[in-house]
């Protein structure tokens, strides 16, 4: 019997093949979170991210940025993220590929019952992993919002928060703007 290593496989390495194949899914988006291959079917909750884009959105211009939920590329991880939205310049959104979390300028994952642990815990320890500078994370089931910031290999080493849905949060610059969380 021969045995194939997983890095000979004709060149293609698997790490590469299944970002390719993702891509390449008809109808429903998915998303690949620690090898597992979720789709990716936003609920009402989820709109919570646009309010957001919403107030934001006129510094995300000024600052030639854009907004979407398009995907994260974690190389070098089995992990491509589809976060529920996400400031990005507008030259890292151009060309087809997926930006890196460190190219974006804030993240913004909302939970929702099924989805708590991989937004609240999991994407957010590889977020600050791969150097996303911010981080928001609005809980639906806890009713907070919390603002992780200072990347590092272990997760974020600050967190403002939680605070409750209705409080104004301050997003540091490069926003420099505050945000009402009551419609969140």
């Amino acid at each position: 019997m021969t045995t194939v290593s997983a890095d000979h496989n004709d060149g293609i390495k698997p790490e590469r093949a299944l970002k390719h194949a993702i891509r390449h899914i008809r109808g429903d988006r998915v998303q690949i979170v620690e090898g597992i291959i979720e789709p990716v079917s936003p609920t009402w909750d989820h709109e919570a991210a646009a309010e957001i884009r919403d107030q934001i959105r006129a510094r995300v211009r000024e600052l030639d940025c854009v907004t979407g939920s398009g995907n994260l590329d974690l190389p070098g991880s089995s992990n491509r993220y589809v976060p529920d939205t996400a400031v990005v310049p507008a030259a890292a959104a151009r060309g087809g590929g997926a930006p890196l979390p460190d190219q974006t300028l804030l993240v913004v994952e909302v939970t929702t019952e099924s989805s708590g642990d991989t937004a609240g815990v999991v994407k957010r320890k590889r977020y600050a992993e791969y150097g996303a500078p911010l981080q928001l994370l609005v809980d639906r089931q806890e009713r907070s919002v919390t603002p992780y910031s200072e990347p590092g290999p272990l997760g974020y080493t600050r967190a403002d928060g939680p605070h409750h849905h209705g409080a104004v949060l301050h997003l540091p610059e490069p926003f420099g703007l505050d945000l009402d969380t009551g419609t969140l």
